[in-house]
């Protein structure tokens, strides 16, 4: 059954106010009252799992500025896309680890970007304990909406996300259902192999508004289902059994006359949706306002929008707003 409200999830903590992923981010998103956070996860080269939006680490990070690591950078293939840049497979920990986080989006969020180099990268185990911790000086549950990236490519390169990421939740405690979990992915092979290996967690499929999932697109090329498929009936009834859930871009719910949630709730199925932020630069074009992309819009507009089908969780950069929001 639906949740009389969703779930808010500080995706990648609190970015709209602190560098995401950084841990005044986690902790800030907490404080504010969010359900859970999301941290995205990749690989270093010596297996360690890190919080990072994606395995190119310059956007994010001010690892350019660092001349001893000058000759780490080139350009690589990752999901059949060129990318040129610092990849973390091609560091060690303990080389990221003296690196520091900046604002992905400066001109949008300055006020964040006033926090460039101060804080480390962290570890996925670092966010787990912030999480826990947190829990209790809250006095209640605070899940993790854990997303693996790029899972199909790093395995490619002989760094198998499944069982880094088994490894590393048993070790932390964070297997057997202790606290909130959620598992999700673009690709839906990793997340069948994670629940192959018993880890207790919901697990939610990730949709794209538009293109096919890699994994499936690396073994059937063109006829690999496509996302936009993946929501109709027959892509839908595919997913019974597999998993618990999908979550789908805004862009698919702001849809006029679109079914999606109702279909997935017809069939058992969870819809979260991702991400509903205040910023004219990520509102649609109908509920943009006055002032530039940093300025807000009529974002209440919106997210009513997507509030009144039903959904069952949504990912929020502004937890503050979120937590109003969604919970009225």
């Amino acid at each position: 059954m639906p949740r009389k409200s969703p779930l808010v999830i500080g995706h990648r903590g609190a970015p709209g106010y602190r560098p995401e992923h950084s841990r005044s981010s986690y902790e800030l998103a907490l404080a504010m009252g969010v359900d859970a956070v999301e941290p995205d996860v990749v690989a270093t080269k010596d297996g360690v799992l890190i919080v990072r939006h994606e395995n190119e680490i310059s956007g994010t990070t001010d690892v350019a500025e660092h001349p001893e690591f000058a000759d780490r950078k080139t350009t690589k293939r990752v999901d059949g896309q060129a990318l040129t840049g610092w990849f973390s497979e091609d560091f060690t920990w303990a080389e990221l680890s003296t690196l520091r986080i900046r604002e992905r989006l400066p001109e949008v969020r300055t006020s964040s970007a006033s926090f460039d180099g101060a804080q480390p990268i962290l570890r996925l185990r670092d966010v787990l304990d912030i999480v826990r911790d947190g829990s209790a000086e809250h006095g209640r549950e605070i899940g993790v909406v854990l997303e693996v990236k790029h899972a199909t490519y790093f395995a490619s390169i002989g760094l198998d996300l499944a069982p880094l990421i088994d490894r590393e939740l048993r070790e932390a405690g964070w297997a057997e259902g202790e606290l909130p979990l959620v598992i999700e992915c673009f690709e839906s092979t990793v997340l069948g192999q994670l629940r192959e290996r018993g880890i207790s967690a919901s697990y939610i499929y990730l949709i794209e508004a538009s293109g096919r999932p890699y994994d499936l697109l690396t073994a059937e090329g063109s006829h690999a289902l496509t996302y936009k498929a993946t929501v109709k009936a027959q892509g839908l009834d595919g997913l019974v059994g597999r998993v618990d859930g999908i979550s789908v871009s805004k862009k698919m719910l702001l849809d006029r006359g679109n079914t999606i949630v109702a279909d997935a709730h017809a069939r058992g199925l969870q819809v979260f949706t991702w991400t509903c932020r205040p910023e004219n630069a990520f509102l649609a074009a109908e509920f943009r306002g006055q002032g530039g992309r940093g300025d807000y819009g009529d974002y209440e507009a919106e997210w009513g929008v997507i509030a009144r089908q039903g959904i069952d969780g949504v990912f929020v950069d502004h937890p503050d707003l979120g937590v109003a929001f969604f919970r009225s």
